[in-house]
């Protein structure tokens, strides 16, 4: 049955937006790094009504900054070791540079803290293994912030992924086109696998939770320069990410200076398919065709600041419960792995195998 010819049918109801704590005092939070994005951590927490109790960054100003926007009792400190060594503190967010946030998710853990880290939460699989058996071994939650899973139009995926509106995934398409050269003269500019890395880490993730526990057998990944482009590093890519019995592609087209900013997706499946286009990160609504008909599925909230909102919920619902959170560390691996061999695809125009590229290169 053709989309032009299927019936209407009854929207479905996907569980895709953000839920929080049960408990939400129980929790005692404290934030390490005071850059811009953890002001969307701290709306998240704030929002759910868990105590902020402490706040580090090395800008000392910058802590009391964030202290003085959205929680003036909190101490604030220049050395996140002094934040860890508080006893109240029970979860530990932390959003400071990758250079950096290694160690820190290391401390986090010996001290005991459940830990949540920004992504990624390492460049090195090995190590990242080794973070996953600490926490374990001090009986913490690792968490990896990876906000799409709620931006609404990727949480309705995978919502109707788990409820089994599509059955065995087929294929996922994914693509975007936008502006990205806010990033003259700024350090990002220096990465030359911005696009591939510190971008498309969401996207990677969203394509190994569609799949589920199939494992991805090769990854192959262009990424060059627009004609007459001014900046050094290159702002377009695409990723073929091969399932053996699916495939997942991503296009990336970030030089795009002259329409809207825009996105797409569809996945299809034996049972059904799921599409949608619109602005970049704010799809309006998404169309489920199957035998039974057709339906548009109409998306409430944004990515900014659902996402974040949706991480930390799931994460706070995780302790708890007492069970493996959804974002566990063990779990972005997978992710993490098809990031790295498309960044070594990139660099040698050659397929590779995920989880055989060890190290994530910039």
């Amino acid at each position: 049955m053709s989309p032009t010819t299927a019936k209407v049918m009854r929207v479905p109801k996907l569980d895709y937006r953000p839920r929080g704590p049960r408990r939400p005092r129980q929790h005692k939070f404290g934030m390490i790094g005071c850059g811009a994005i953890s002001a969307f951590h701290l709306t998240a927490a704030k929002s759910f009504g868990i105590e902020i109790v402490a706040l580090a960054d090395i800008d000392l100003e910058a802590a009391k900054k964030r202290r003085d926007e959205f929680a003036p009792k909190a101490a604030v400190y220049a050395d996140y070791r002094e934040l860890l060594a508080r006893d109240d503190i029970t979860i530990v967010d932390i959003a400071t540079h990758t250079a950096v946030r290694q160690g820190q998710i290391e401390d986090a853990l010996r001290a005991r803290k459940h830990t949540l880290s920004q992504k990624p939460f390492t460049f090195d699989i090995d190590a990242g293994k080794r973070l996953v058996k600490l926490a374990k071994k001090n009986r913490v939650q690792l968490g990896v912030n990876q906000n799409a899973r709620w931006a609404p139009h990727f949480s309705a995926l995978l919502g109707a992924v788990r409820a089994g509106l599509l059955g065995d995934i087929h294929t996922l398409d994914m693509a975007m086109q936008w502006d990205h050269t806010w990033v003259r003269g700024s350090k990002f500019a220096e990465l030359h696998h911005l696009i591939l890395s510190d971008f498309a880490i969401h996207w990677f993730d969203i394509a190994a939770q569609t799949f589920g526990d199939r494992r991805a057998r090769t990854v192959f990944a262009n990424s060059v320069k627009a004609p007459n482009q001014d900046l050094k590093i290159p702002m377009l890519s695409n990723v073929a990410v091969n399932f053996g019995d699916g495939l997942a592609t991503i296009a990336f087209s970030a030089y795009n200076t002259l329409d809207p900013q825009s996105e797409s997706l569809c996945c299809v499946g034996s049972k059904g398919v799921l599409r949608g286009a619109g602005p970049l990160y704010s799809l309006p609504a998404l169309d489920l065709i199957t035998k039974k008909g057709t339906v548009k599925i109409p998306l409430e909230g944004k990515w900014f600041p659902d996402g974040f909102r949706g991480t930390l919920g799931e994460f706070l619902r995780a302790i708890e419960e007492d069970r493996e959170s959804t974002i566990n560390a063990a779990n972005n691996l997978r992710s993490l792995e098809l990031c790295f061999a498309a960044l070594a695809s990139a660099d040698t125009g050659q397929p590779q195998v995920p989880g055989k590229v060890k190290i994530g290169r910039l």
